[in-house]
């Protein structure tokens, strides 16, 4: 039932990416997604900034507390409270997205904001064992995340600061090991959706055949 309700609080193309995660890492990764989703939410979010940072304080709070002292009722502090990896590390996550809430974003936001998703992610990898380089996973986070980013920016300028960002980590193909499949998928999704000026990462059957062969094959 709880992960019933931190899949339903996915998108679609987050629910289609952790479709093609072995079993053995798929709540886990379900529990990361859950969490980047609601703190995107938070700051994509129409609210004033101040409410924003306050919910974003409280989410860096929980983080950085034993789990057993969490209030009961929310589902995805409930998830969180058996995650495998490290919990404190997340709180870096919570602050990458709090960079994003200044009036003129700049270099060094986005640069702590990619680094921050790429984190979690290398977090990720490590609370399932530890298989493939951490640092592998960890520039694939960043390029997931500056897509994303990028994506979501109105401002042609500050678009510009996440699409150079991304450029600097375009030197070669990583490859991914299977618990990381999800990640591979989203990455595949953003920079075709980038490539084709879309701003959906499903926008028809070419993208549908993409996360398929990116979720099967991992390239």
């Amino acid at each position: 039932m709880m992960d019933d309700i931190l899949l339903e609080s996915l998108p679609l193309p987050l629910r289609l990416a952790l479709s093609y995660a072995p079993r053995d890492a798929r709540r886990e990764t379900l529990v990361l997604l859950a969490l980047d989703t609601r703190l995107a939410a938070i700051v994509r979010g129409d609210g004033e900034a101040i409410i924003a940072q306050l919910k974003l304080a409280w989410w860096r709070d929980r983080l950085a507390e034993n789990p057993e002292n969490w209030p009961a009722g929310e589902p995805l502090l409930s998830a969180l409270s058996d995650w495998r990896g490290n919990l404190e590390a997340l709180g870096e996550l919570v602050d990458g997205w709090e960079g994003l809430l200044v009036e003129s974003l700049g270099q060094a936001q986005v640069r702590a904001f990619a680094a921050a998703r790429g984190t979690s992610w290398q977090t990720l990898a490590d609370g399932l064992g530890g298989k493939g380089d951490p640092e592998t996973v960890a520039q694939a986070g960043q390029r997931f995340a500056l897509a994303d980013l990028a994506l979501h920016l109105g401002d042609p300028a500050e678009r510009d600061v996440a699409l150079h960002q991304l450029a600097q980590l375009q030197a070669g193909r990583v490859k991914l090991n299977r618990q990381m499949r999800p990640l591979a998928v989203l990455n595949a999704l953003t920079q075709r959706a980038l490539k084709q000026g879309s701003g959906e990462l499903l926008d028809g059957p070419a993208a549908m055949a993409l996360a398929m062969r990116v979720g099967i094959t991992g390239r």
